[in-house]
């Protein structure tokens, strides 16, 4: 009987190994120095997570790491310590934005996560249970999902991942492989094992955009619940679009200014005012607060099989 040389068998792997340890390093040593810990001063107090995304002190985090705070204290890798101020907050998306006194000297800006796929890498930065920044890593394990905020609205376009989070680590980043980051991780669900959360870095960059300009988030409200879908060749043929996805409406509000407008459950929502609406992120820009008490026209598929245009006029929501 020859003799095997089990080393060659085993390198394959030892280098696929490698590489992921080396991808994931890679991602940690880009984004890592930008994730703050954030403490509450008085009332309950309590810790989590932030990072900032700009060298001007702007830092990201749950809203639920900082509602009802008398005062903020920002922790940083490199030794910084400072205040903080809320600058805005977002209760439907769980979504707060805070300044830090000084500016800081790492910073980590939103990336896309319209790219993500399932199975990619996701890497968790942040303070559970007062480990401070301690990373954990997994992969995406799903896209598109909704989740219930403490307001009651569902937050849609959540990103679903295996990698291990805690108390503590709401608020930091979720990221790629690529060292982007592609979410906020904001939840666990208590009693599952590798279940957990974060939104999405475009539903992020559209509350943060809102709050500094507005100092709270507008939004054109229609009355629905909705999922994004592969769009069938056929239809987008039909509608003349280019686009392999859509969103498809779930649930209509009785009363509703889309229930008004003649929407209903099942319709695909091809295009609002000319701009293709490829997915749930695409859907929520384009609802701003330009949009409120102004008549919008839906491109939509109709669960009747019909290309039509619908005019829906959008009512306030603040929050």
């Amino acid at each position: 009987m020859g003799y095997i040389d089990k080393n060659i068998q085993a390198a394959p792997d030892a280098e696929l190994l490698d590489a992921y340890s080396q991808t994931v390093t890679d991602a940690v040593d880009r984004v890592g120095p930008a994730v703050s810990r954030i403490e509450r001063i008085g009332g309950r107090g309590g810790q989590g997570s932030g990072f900032a995304i700009s060298p001007d002190g702007l830092i990201v985090t749950n809203n639920h790491v900082v509602e009802n705070a008398r005062g903020l204290r920002v922790k940083m890798p490199d030794g910084y310590s400072g205040e903080g101020r809320i600058l805005g907050r977002d209760p439907d998306t769980d979504l707060a934005l805070v300044r830090a006194d000084s500016s800081l000297g790492a910073w980590a800006p939103l990336g896309d996560s319209k790219r993500l796929k399932r199975g990619q890498i996701a890497i968790a930065i942040g303070n559970p249970l007062g480990f401070e920044w301690t990373v954990t890593a997994g992969v995406v394990s799903a896209l598109g999902r909704s989740m219930r905020a403490a307001s009651g609205r569902l937050i849609d376009d959540v990103i679903q991942t295996d990698a291990a989070l805690n108390p503590g680590n709401s608020g930091g980043p979720l990221v790629s492989s690529a060292g982007e980051v592609v979410g906020v991780n904001t939840a666990v669900i208590q009693g599952a094992q590798g279940i957990a959360f974060a939104v999405a870095s475009n539903t992020a960059n559209f509350v943060i955009s809102e709050i500094l300009r507005f100092g709270r988030v507008r939004r054109a409200f229609i009355g629905v619940a909705v999922d994004t879908i592969a769009l069938p060749r056929r239809i987008a043929l039909s509608a003349g679009i280019t686009g392999e996805t859509s969103v498809r409406l779930r649930r209509i509000e009785a009363g509703g200014p889309a229930d008004q407008a003649g929407l209903r459950e099942g319709d695909f929502v091809l295009a609002i005012d000319g701009t293709p609406v490829l997915g749930i992120d695409d859907m929520v820009r384009l609802l701003d607060g330009e949009r409120i008490g102004r008549a919008t026209e839906f491109l939509i598929y109709t669960v009747a099989n019909e290309i039509e245009r619908k005019t829906v006029l959008p009512i306030a929501r603040a929050s």
